[in-house]
C-alpha cells in the first residue's frame, strides 16, 4: 500500500502531469481565449454586432454546462482518456470550420461544436481523471496543471494580435486548429496513457473503512451546499472581473492603469497556486476554501473604496486573483472530500452544471446592474453571494460532522 501511494505521488509530480499541464495551456489558448484574442478583428470582418458575436461563446459555455454531468459519468466509467483525446480533435475540426464562415448561422453552429469540445477536454474532465487515478495525490497534480495553464491568456493574446494584424484572423484560426491537432492530442495521449498504465482506479467505497462514511457523504443536502459554494463564487468573480476596466475608469483611473490592474489578475492567480504548491497538504481543502472566500470579501470591500487610492485597487486584484486562482484547485478536492472519490466525476458534473450557468450569466447580470443600478448595487450583490457561500460552507462542515 505504501508503495502504491508513493507511485501515485511520483506520478503527480512526473512528466505525464506536466504534459497534461502543457496540453491544457494550449487547448485553453485555442478554443477559449480565441474569442477574446480575435474579437476586434471579427468586429471588422465579417463585421457582425457584438451581441451576435457574444452569442457564440455564451452558447458554448451553456452547452458545456449541460454536458457536465454526462462527461462526469463517462470519467467514472473509465473513459476520461478517450474524452481528452476526442475533445481536441473535435475542437480542431470546429476551428478549421470557423476559418471559412461567412454567415451568422455558421458562427453559431461552430461555437455549438466548440462547446462540446470544451466539455470533453477542459479542466473538469482532466481533474476528474486525475482524482480517479491518483486519489489524494491528485491535488499536487492539479496544482501543477493550473500553474502552467494559468499562462494560457498570456500566450494567446499577443499571438492572436500578431497573427490577426499579419496574415489575418482566418489564418490565425487555422493555426490554432493545427496547434490543437498536432500538439494537444499527442500530449494528452502520452499523459493519459502513462497515468492509466501506472495508476489503477481506486477501489469501490465498500472497501473503505467504516469511519470514513461521514466524509464520503452523497446526500442531496451536501450536493446543494456544494453547488451554492461553487456557483456563488463563480458569479461573484465573473460579474465584476468582466467589467473591471470600466469600473476602475469610472472610479477615476486612467484607461492604461485600469487595463494594467486587470492584466495583473492572471499573475495573482499563478502566485496563489505557487503558494498552494509550497503549502502542500498542510491546509485542508475546507479550511482553504474558507480562507479564499474571506479574501474575496476583502477584495469586494477594497473595490468599493478604490476611488480613495491605488492601494485599494491593488488589494482587489491581489485578493480576488489569488482567491479565484486557488479555488480552481481546492474546489475539486473539497468535492472529493465531501462526496467521496469513487463517483467524483458524476458528482462534480452535477455541481459544475449550475456553476457554469452562473459563470455564463454573470456578465449579463453585471452589465444590467451597472447600467441600471450602479456599481454599489453590484458590490452589494457580490457580498451577498460570498456570504451565501460562507454560510453554505459552514453548514457543509456541520453536516459532515453529523454525517
Amino acid at each position: 500500500m505504501t508503495n502504491d501511494i508513493s507511485l501515485r505521488d511520483r506520478l503527480a509530480r512526473g512528466p505525464a502531469v506536466w504534459a497534461l499541464a502543457a496540453s491544457m495551456t494550449l487547448i485553453y489558448s485555442t478554443i477559449y481565449y480565441n474569442y477574446s484574442g480575435l474579437i476586434l478583428f471579427w468586429l471588422e470582418d465579417p463585421g457582425w454586432s457584438k451581441v451576435l458575436l457574444a452569442a457564440g461563446p455564451m452558447l458554448a459555455q451553456l452547452i458545456a454546462a449541460l454536458m457536465a454531468p454526462f462527461c462526469g459519468r463517462q470519467v467514472d466509467q473509465g473513459r476520461g482518456p478517450e474524452m481528452l483525446l476526442f475533445g481536441p480533435v473535435l475542437g480542431a475540426i470546429a476551428l478549421t470550420a470557423l476559418a471559412f464562415i461567412t454567415e451568422p448561422w455558421q458562427w453559431i453552429a461552430v461555437w455549438a461544436v466548440i462547446g462540446v469540445a470544451q466539455a470533453l477536454c477542459f479542466y473538469e474532465v482532466g481533474f476528474a481523471f486525475l482524482i480517479r487515478r491518483l486519489g489524494p495525490a491528485a491535488r499536487a497534480a492539479i496544482i501543477r496543471v493550473t500553474l502552467v495553464a494559468g499562462f494560457a491568456s498570456t500566450i494567446a493574446f499577443p499571438t492572436y494580435a500578431a497573427l490577426g494584424n499579419g496574415p489575418g484572423w482566418r489564418l490565425a484560426t487555422l493555426w490554432a486548429a493545427a496547434l490543437t491537432l498536432l500538439l494537444v492530442v499527442p500530449l494528452n495521449a502520452y499523459a493519459t496513457r502513462t497515468i492509466r498504465r501506472h495508476a489503477p482506479p481506486p477501489l469501490q467505497s465498500a472497501a473503505a473503512p467504516a469511519g470514513e462514511a461521514s466524509t464520503a457523504q452523497s446526500s442531496r443536502r451536501a450536493m446543494i451546499l456544494l453547488i451554492l459554494v461553487s456557483a456563488s463564487c463563480s458569479m461573484n468573480h465573473w460579474m465584476i472581473v468582466t467589467y473591471i476596466v470600466p469600473i476602475l475608469v469610472a472610479k477615476g483611473y486612467s484607461t492604461a492603469l485600469a487595463v494594467t490592474m486587470g492584466a495583473c489578475l492572471g499573475p495573482a492567480q499563478v502566485l496563489s497556486r505557487l503558494g498552494l504548491m509550497w503549502a502542500g497538504n498542510r491546509i485542508s481543502n475546507h479550511r482553504g476554501v474558507m480562507i479564499l472566500l474571506c479574501l474575496m470579501l476583502l477584495a469586494s470591500a477594497a473595490l468599493v473604496a478604490a476611488s480613495a487610492g491605488l492601494v485599494f485597487a491593488v488589494i482587489y486584484v491581489a485578493c480576488q486573483g489569488a482567491a479565484f486562482g486557488a479555488m480552481t484547485i481546492l474546489r475539486p478536492g473539497l468535492i472529493a472530500d465531501v462526496m467521496g472519490p469513487e463517483n467524483y466525476g458524476s458528482n462534480a458534473g452535477k455541481i459544475l452544471m449550475p456553476t457554469l450557468f452562473a459563470g455564463a450569466m454573470a456578465p449579463m447580470i453585471g452589465a444590467i446592474m451597472l447600467e441600471n443600478m450602479g456599481f454599489e448595487a453590484l458590490a452589494l450583490l457580490s457580498v451577498l453571494l460570498l456570504c451565501t457561500a460562507l454560510f453554505s460552507l459552514h453548514r457543509l462542515k456541520l453536516s459532515a460532522r453529523q454525517g
